[in-house]
C-alpha cells in the first residue's frame, strides 16, 4: 500500500508498505482528504466508497424494511419461515419489509440475533 500526501507549499511525503490502520487514520485526520492518495500495491488508487456518489445514493435509499428483506433473502428464508421464528404472521413480515409497519425495538433485537448482525440494521 502507498499513501501520498501532497499539500500546497510543501514537498509532501509518501508512506509505503504495510500501513497500520491507526497510521492511516492519523494521516486522514491531520491532512485534508483532497491532498491524500491511497494506492494499492499495483499503483491503482483506492477510493473510499463513503465518498462515492453511488454509495451515498444507496445509503439514502436504505430503510429498515429493505434491510429486513435483504437479510431474509440472504438467509434463504421465506416470509412464512421468518414469521414462524418470530412468532408472528407472514403479513406482519410483509408489512415491515414494505414500510407499512415499523419494526419494534424488540423485533429488531430478535432479527439481529437471527441474522447475526447489528440491531441498527432494523431501526
Amino acid at each position: 500500500m502507498l499513501v501520498v500526501v501532497n499539500q500546497p507549499r510543501t514537498k509532501g511525503f509518501r508512506i509505503e508498505g504495510s500501513i497500520p490502520k491507526d497510521v492511516l487514520d492519523f494521516v486522514e485526520q491531520r491532512y485534508s482528504k483532497e491532498y491524500i492518495s491511497i494506492m494499492d500495491n499495483d499503483g491503482d488508487e483506492l477510493l473510499d466508497p463513503h465518498d462515492q456518489i453511488w454509495f451515498k445514493e444507496a445509503e439514502a435509499a436504505e430503510t429498515p424494511g429493505k434491510n429486513l428483506r435483504m437479510f431474509r433473502r440472504f438467509a434463504k428464508l421465506t416470509q412464512p419461515q421468518l414469521a414462524e421464528k418470530l412468532g408472528m404472521t407472514k403479513q406482519a413480515i410483509s408489512n415491515m419489509e414494505n414500510g407499512i409497519r415499523p419494526i419494534s425495538k424488540k423485533t429488531a433485537k430478535e432479527l439481529a440475533k437471527i441474522f447475526k448482525v447489528s440491531v441498527s440494521n432494523f431501526i
